[in-house]
């Protein structure tokens, strides 16, 4: 029996108690089944929080998007195709975004988030990792027709791996379209990346109208969840995930190496602090961990704090909040250098953050989305 490793915002679902399914384990098609309309989609299990120029938009369970032109205050449901788990959301501008979640579903809006159309889903996936996978072993195949004994012992390996990383996509595919995507990134409204479950990395050069199979561009042979992917003050991408991987590009995502981690278990997330080359990346109890040479280094940042971190937001002149299970609040107003503990009295996970005006934040997670008044005074 094949083993079944956690996935990355599954770990706060399960942990949470909640029962989410995805495409092939219910009666309906939730990849062609819109999300339906609901009152109460602000107060429900939300994973992702952005900016699309002045409006905020979150997305989340059973193909929820919901975006406020007013702070938070007031919020409307999104036009979405699709009732599968949501897990991220990323905007180039105002009227530009792409989200992405179960399925390996990626949705594109040119209506700063108001309606949402399918570019991809994991049918498409499962396809191109498959062409992909026969074309690798055909390419063997005909290097071994004229291989010299010298070099017919390392083919006939690379042969075996090769088919072995076929027959592993043509058994995901009978499944069905189930891996999750769980993070994205533009560089541009053209140029993008997502990442996601067993390896998922795909690539974008025309705004997502067609993607391509970027999985081996990266050091990742046992196809390790990809957790997050994001950009850092200076330039540098990053990618993180399970056993603790941790892969930079310099170039905008043209090469990729991969990085000493800090730690071997599960990453959740990477980000800047707003200071040019300096990087955080964060996961399982507490774990926090700091660089200020674009990851060649890293330091533990010491916290009091043992819950499972899933997100951070960057405000301005030094802000920054921490925020994961069990209703985590972490501040910082020195660029990360030390923080302020906290923790929500009703303990509903965290899941995502993005600072307001007037000394606010704005919190999403399992009890939905919900204001912060006064952080500053938050002890």
């Amino acid at each position: 029996m094949r083993y079944i490793k956690p996935l990355r915002n599954l770990l706060a679902v399960c942990a949470l108690g909640l029962s989410i399914g995805v495409a092939g384990a219910q009666d309906r098609d939730v990849l062609e089944t819109p999300a339906m309309d609901t009152e109460h989609a602000t107060e429900t299990l939300l994973l992702d929080v952005t900016s699309a120029g002045n409006r905020l938009v979150a997305v989340g369970q059973r193909g929820h998007i919901i975006y406020s032109d007013d702070d938070g205050k007031s919020w409307s449901q999104a036009s979405v195709p699709v009732s599968v788990l949501m897990t991220a959301v990323y905007f180039t501008d105002e009227k530009n975004g792409w989200s992405v979640g179960h399925g390996a579903i990626i949705l594109h809006t040119v209506d700063g988030g108001q309606t949402w159309v399918k570019q991809f889903d994991g049918k498409a996936a499962n396809e191109m990792v498959i062409a992909q996978a026969q074309n690798k072993v055909a390419r063997i195949e005909k290097e071994m027709d004229s291989a010299d004994e010298a070099n017919l012992s390392d083919l006939e390996f690379q042969l075996e791996e090769a088919q072995y990383a076929l027959e592993d996509a043509e058994f995901d595919a009978d499944i069905g379209p189930s891996k999750p995507l769980l993070d994205v990134w533009f560089r541009d409204s053209q140029v993008g990346f997502v990442v996601g479950a067993y390896g998922f990395f795909f690539k974008t050069v025309d705004g997502g109208q067609t993607w391509s199979n970027w999985g081996a561009r990266l050091d990742n042979p046992e196809r390790f969840h990809l957790n997050s992917i994001n950009q850092i003050t200076g330039g540098a991408l990053f990618i993180v995930g399970e056993a603790g991987i941790v892969h930079r590009s310099t170039d905008l995502g043209e090469t990729w190496e991969m990085l000493e981690s800090p730690y071997d278990g599960s990453l959740f997330g990477v980000s800047g602090n707003g200071n040019v080359n300096e990087v955080l990346v964060y996961g399982l109890r507490g774990h926090l961990f700091y660089s200020q040479d674009v990851g060649e280094s890293w330091e533990q940042v010491g916290t009091d704090a043992d819950q499972t971190i899933m997100a951070v937001a960057i405000g301005d002149k030094g802000q920054l909040a921490v925020v994961g299970n069990s209703g985590l609040m972490m501040l910082s107003d020195n660029y990360g250098e030390t923080f302020r503990m906290h923790t929500r009295d009703d303990r509903l996970a965290l899941l995502g953050a993005r600072f307001l005006p007037s000394d606010r934040l704005l919190l999403v997670g399992e009890g939905g989305v919900s204001v912060i008044r006064g952080i500053s005074k938050l002890n």
